[in-house]
């Protein structure tokens, strides 16, 4: 473990103290905010303390299909780079939108489906959001396979279409993240690995996306095993609390993680990026849960850092 320890009587809140903080970034998505303008949300997030912001594109925030759109991304932009006290805010854009794409289906169309021009067109405008926001990364997933598909179709369609997306991220120096989400054709972190090296040299700069409930429900090496595996290409990490049992993200402390583990398991391996809360159905209970989170990644941070902790083995639930 080398998470630094905290000096006698420091504050609660790690920003007193710098060498109290981890070396990755502690964000908060904005899909958990979906009762507030995008400007709200961000005023609140950096009022509570956040380093970092997942921006999720569309309804009701920012709508990359706006004719607007650019106008938005430069006030974005402009804010972002006034948050922590003109520090700046580090970002990373989101793309789990729900009906964006299509309002009777939910997340459709996806990458496997048969059809998936305008999820393309918006996972290329994410891209070009990126860019002018200077994002760490564009995360998406595969999505679910449709019904009468095989397995087979949807790997085909996914080496068939990635190509050309990461050619247009690479072009404006932007990074996509890969999301294994439990029921996905891409479900784990063995699965998004398979496909980084099916792709060859066109995949060499795709990253992963690893959220930690999801690795109590589908990763049979847990959430250590995971972070681990992805290590190598870990792009972007969202924080939650899960039960084992299923998929529902949940405020620390109502679930099975060990927040304190996944922490110093990311300070051992050095990973730098964006760690945000990821709470999409929480929007209700949004300004006193974001205040909360930080607190509850504060005190495991602290935990995290004061204690023999091992990240070599983890007890599965």
């Amino acid at each position: 473990m080398t998470a630094p320890t905290p000096s006698p009587g420091s504050s609660a809140d790690p920003s007193a103290d710098p060498a109290a903080r981890p070396g990755f970034r502690l964000g908060y998505g904005t899909n958990g905010f979906g009762d507030h303008p995008l400007p709200a949300a961000l005023d609140v997030l950096d009022e509570v303390g956040y380093d970092a912001v997942a921006l999720t594109l569309g309804f009701p925030h920012l709508d990359p299909f706006a004719h607007d759109a650019d106008a938005q991304v430069a006030r974005v932009a402009a804010r972002l780079a006034r948050m922590r006290d003109g520090a700046g805010a580090a970002v990373v854009v989101e793309t789990g939108t729900r009906y964006l794409l299509d309002p009777w289906v939910k997340h459709r169309p996806t990458l496997v489906d048969a059809d998936a021009d305008v999820r393309l067109r918006y996972l290329e405008r994410a891209v070009d959001v990126a860019a002018a926001l200077d994002a760490r990364c564009v995360s998406f997933f595969s999505g679910i396979l449709p019904a009468a598909d095989r397995a087979s179709d949807g790997w085909a369609r996914l080496h068939d279409r990635l190509p050309r997306l990461l050619e247009h991220a690479r072009e404006r120096g932007v990074r996509m993240s890969l999301e294994p989400e439990p029921g996905m054709l891409v479900e784990t972190v063995a699965d998004a690995l398979r496909l980084r090296a099916e792709l060859g040299a066109a995949g060499d700069d795709l990253g992963l996306t690893v959220d930690v409930g999801h690795c109590l429900v589908v990763e049979p090496d847990g959430v250590v095993g995971a972070l681990r595996a992805a290590a190598p290409h870990l792009a972007n990490v969202q924080l939650d609390d899960m039960p084992s049992t299923h998929h529902e993200h949940r405020p620390f402390g109502e679930g099975e993680i060990d927040l304190p583990l996944v922490l110093a398991t990311l300070a051992d391996l050095g990973y730098s990026g964006v760690a945000a809360v990821e709470l999409p159905r929480h929007s209700h209970d949004a300004p006193d849960l974001a205040r909360r989170s930080l607190t509850a990644l504060h005190d495991a941070w602290r935990t995290a850092s004061t204690r023999e902790t091992s990240t070599t083995t983890e007890v599965r639930p």
